[in-house]
């Protein structure tokens, strides 16, 4: 007889919770700019934190998690060994991946009680187009940041933008979402400008970049589109006019950083802190939101059955605590995480969105990404 992870056999027994973390290997991204490359326990060490602070409750409600990782080269092995483990028992996995990957992993967990989250791929097409129903994402897209930021531009009535934009994928990607978080909030974009420097900027920042952000119409802000971080830190204060920079330098919006100190947030960073040695940096917090939807849901139903888990983590009625002044849920049409961003710069909290008066007929958290209306399922 299969028991799945979660149920036992005898109630004196504790419900027992198994969680994988797999990672896909990917080639590391050369870049002129190297000092922003995060660690490599990064991600699963939220996970462990995660499971750690699960057990410290569940030890008194007669629950126990843990987590086994794994890591591959090859995403058809990452797919054999989720497939073993469903066999096996396992019905919760956390991943870092690609869309490739959970496009393959959301065709095969098509009416199976298993939860599969997304913590690394920030891709739009994963909440706009493609619609995995199976798969849960705790890291917030490139919409719900832009959108963020948009929102904080209109807040500090700074309307007309000149976007820099990279010229890889992800490069793209982002400049594609500000596009259209500026034309939710009616910004305009005055001019757009393609970085294909390929010299060290170290050395050249102070001549190349004010020629390079010359315009012929003034801006109030310069939005950087840079993925990999391998130019953006060298647009503050070098542009043609003296103006902040905001995106992937300057003012970010990110769903975790270490200035993060309110609602309770200063005790998890120091308990990561003390825990990895390090600073709690946005993927690990996207695993750590992962783990904890499944420990909420364990507490907030007392089951250990997976479909009833699945059923609740997708309905109106689950709520997540996690360090953000409100309660999460996830959007019942793309399967985001709803939640508020921080904006930051490097050393300081700044601001959070959704900002002071945007409203949303239902939840203005739904002001931060796609809304229902603008799904384009395939």
């Amino acid at each position: 007889m299969l028991f799945f992870a979660g149920q036992t056999m005898a109630n004196n027994n504790p419900l027992i919770f198994n969680v994988d973390y797999l990672k896909l290997l990917k080639e590391p991204v050369v870049t002129f700019n190297n000092i922003n490359s995060l660690p490599e326990d990064s991600g699963v060490s939220g996970a462990k934190l995660a499971i750690s602070d699960s057990n410290s409750t569940g030890k008194f409600i007669n629950q126990k998690f843990s987590l086994n990782q794994f890591e591959f080269n090859d995403p058809s092995e990452l797919l054999k060994h989720v497939k073993q483990q469903f066999i096996d028992g396992v019905f919760v996995f956390v991943i870092s991946g690609d869309s490739k990957v959970f496009k393959a992993l959301n065709i095969w967990a098509k009416d199976k009680p298993v939860l599969i989250f997304n913590v690394s791929d920030p891709t739009d097409d994963m909440r706009h187009n493609l619609c995995l129903s199976s798969v849960l994402h705790t890291i917030p897209s490139y919409r719900m940041k832009a959108d963020a930021l948009a929102q904080w531009l209109v807040a500090k009535r700074l309307s007309k933008v000149l976007l820099i934009a990279g010229q890889n994928k992800a490069d793209k990607d982002i400049a594609d979402a500000f596009s259209l978080a500026a034309k939710r909030f009616r910004l305009k974009i005055i001019d757009k400008k393609i970085w294909d420097f390929n010299t060290d900027l170290r050395r050249s920042t102070q001549q190349e970049v004010p020629l390079f952000t010359q315009t012929s119409r003034p801006y109030d802000v310069v939005f950087v589109a840079d993925g990999h971080k391998d130019f953006a830190e060298f647009i503050p204060y070098n542009t043609y006019l003296p103006r902040p920079v905001i995106g992937s330098a300057g003012l970010e919006a990110l769903a975790w950083h270490r200035v993060i100190e309110q609602w309770g947030a200063s005790q998890l960073q120091s308990r990561f802190t003390r825990m990895a040695a390090r600073s709690m940096n946005e993927l690990d917090f996207s695993a750590y939101l992962a783990v904890r939807t499944l420990a909420q849901a364990a507490q907030q139903t007392g089951s250990g059955k997976p479909k009833d888990l699945v059923t609740h983590i997708h309905s109106d009625a689950f709520e997540l605590a996690a360090y953000k002044g409100r309660k999460l849920s996830y959007r019942p049409w793309n399967g985001q995480l709803r939640m508020p961003l921080a904006l930051v710069q490097p050393n300081a909290f700044v601001s959070q969105s959704p900002q002071a008066g945007m409203l949303h007929p239902n939840n203005e958290l739904d002001t931060l990404g796609f809304d229902a209306p603008e799904m384009r399922c395939d």
